[in-house]
């Protein structure tokens, strides 16, 4: 007679309009990998928005990861760390994470990741949506989508702008038409993101088409320093690429392959970054269709209808500056220049200003702390201001945990271990130095605050301190050990030159 308990579990399965998906359990959580939101992009598909996928027959087998999008090493490997995944144009899929396939319709937070809109996958270890998923008992989803030239080239003729936006745009319908059969809630949506993906969380909500399908959102390290780029610049760049490639015709551009399309891309990033100012060449357009010439207006009309959480690192640039030869041995007059682009006649009050606040005398430290406010805090604390002036209610984050004697300090990146509480799966030198406790502490303050957000739009619970909301004193809640409220951490109340 056989022995029962060597039966093979039964792998829960989930029905979408496409066909039936079979996941697999893992620690107690439901997890269905791979899930088509679209068709291939490629083909005759390349640089087409997003279509439909295509219907299967049977149970599709949802239990190992697909490849991730074309894309060349991350920029910030040497404080994140590294990972090496199969790579294909057939990437559009989600990862769910659900404590069951079921009728419940728990909260979900749908997560677009960051990487400069070049580099990483929703469906890496990093973003692993488990612990969230039960500690919340809520459904997390991470989303792939075309990067670089493949997803953000506007070259007329050939690619439309913005098809990566088009392509978290069909994410997004898709979880709202369908995450009910993966226990999900879809009239309680939370949209949240860090850097490229914060930008993709503020562009949702420019959008009335993609901010109907969500009620929360969570933008993390957003770049409001480093918005769209005109259709001009964007041609250029696209015409730069086709030099490189040697394509003179717009059908060789659906036979090159995306190989070759990434190294030139990389090469065309080196030949373009700037001293202390490496903007990726492929990147989110004002093309006057998706996007006007101005997204945070239209931000801030979307975070009138809905609930939004914004913070940043406090040291964000130094993940880039402190291994950046040029800015470690910057000249004064370099340094000098870089003041002046940003605030002209009142540079030198502002060099006296960062010099007096700077965490040290070093040009990587200096230039980080304005790049920094210019990029991220400045743009972070600004938006929140307007929401509050909206009467809208807001809430505002800092992390400045950093791992003694750790040279990348609170930089950018370097609140998602803690977001989704699984330092485990994380190999990073940022982490370096840590006290694992301690650590392990601050990851379930964080994680509880995310939960608590995307079910109530308040993200206060009872292991943190009071957190109000964002208003005239600018609270804002520093992530540390430990935790707590301060008044206007940034300055900005003293300080007129502020980017």
């Amino acid at each position: 007679m056989p022995d029962p308990s060597a039966a093979s579990p039964v792998q829960p399965l989930a029905t979408t309009r496409c066909g039936i998906l079979r996941g697999t359990t893992e620690d107690g959580v439901t997890v269905f990998r791979a899930v088509p939101y679209a068709a291939p992009p490629a083909g005759a598909l390349r640089f087409q928005p997003p279509a439909p996928p295509a219907a299967w027959t049977g149970e599709r087998d949802a239990s190992a990861h697909g490849p991730i999008a074309p894309q060349p090493p991350s920029r910030l490997r040497m404080a994140m760390g590294d990972f090496s995944c199969p790579q294909s144009e057939d990437c559009l899929t989600l990862t769910i994470w659900t404590p069951a396939a079921d009728a419940a319709r728990r909260p979900v937070l749908i997560w677009f990741h960051g990487g400069a809109f070049m580099s990483g996958a929703g469906s890496l270890p990093w973003y692993s949506g488990a612990t969230m998923a039960r500690r919340g008992d809520m459904v997390v989803v991470g989303v792939n989508y075309r990067l670089g030239a493949l997803g953000f080239m506007h070259l007329p003729g050939v690619s439309q702008a913005n098809l990566g936006i088009l392509d978290q745009f069909a994410a997004l319908e898709w979880v709202h038409g369908q995450i009910a059969a993966f226990g999900g809630d879809p009239d309680n949506v939370t949209v949240a993101g860090q850097s490229a993906g914060g930008f993709s969380v503020l562009a949702m909500l420019a959008v009335p088409r993609s901010r109907a399908l969500f009620r929360r959102a969570i933008a993390q390290s957003a770049p409001f320093g480093r918005m769209l780029r005109s259709t001009s610049a964007a041609a250029d760049n696209g015409n730069k690429l086709a030099e490189l490639l040697v394509i003179t015709s717009p059908e060789q551009w659906l036979r090159v392959p995306a190989t070759d399309i990434v190294a030139a891309q990389s090469k065309l990033t080196m030949a373009t970054a700037q001293f202390a100012n490496a903007v990726p060449p492929f990147t989110p357009v004002a093309d006057h269709e998706l996007f006007g010439d101005e997204l945070v207006p239209a931000a801030l009309a979307g975070a009138a209808e809905r609930d939004v959480m914004v913070g940043h690192t406090r040291d964000e640039m130094a993940a880039f500056f402190s291994i950046d030869e040029r800015v470690k041995t910057a000249s004064p007059e370099a340094i000098a220049g870089r003041f002046r682009d940003y605030f002209g006649a009142a540079a030198g009050e502002a060099m006296a200003e960062y010099r007096s606040r700077a965490r040290g005398p070093a040009p990587a430290q200096l230039l980080g702390e304005l790049t920094g406010d210019a990029l991220f805090a400045g743009g972070t604390f600004a938006f929140a201001e307007r929401v509050a002036a909206l009467g809208r209610p807001a809430h505002v984050f800092r992390f400045d945990w950093t791992a003694p004697g750790n040279a990348f300090g609170a930089c950018h990146c370097s609140e998602i271990p803690f977001v989704f509480n699984n330092l485990g799966s994380w190999q990073a030198p940022m982490l370096t130095g840590g006290d694992p406790g301690a650590m392990q502490v601050l990851a379930q303050q964080m994680q509880d605050a995310w939960i608590a957000f995307a079910r109530t739009g308040d993200p206060a619970h009872p292991g943190l301190p009071a957190w109000p909301r964002f208003a005239r004193e600018r609270q804002t809640m520093l992530f540390d050990t430990p935790s707590r409220v301060e008044a206007d951490p940034a300055g900005r109340a003293r300080w007129p030159h502020w980017p």
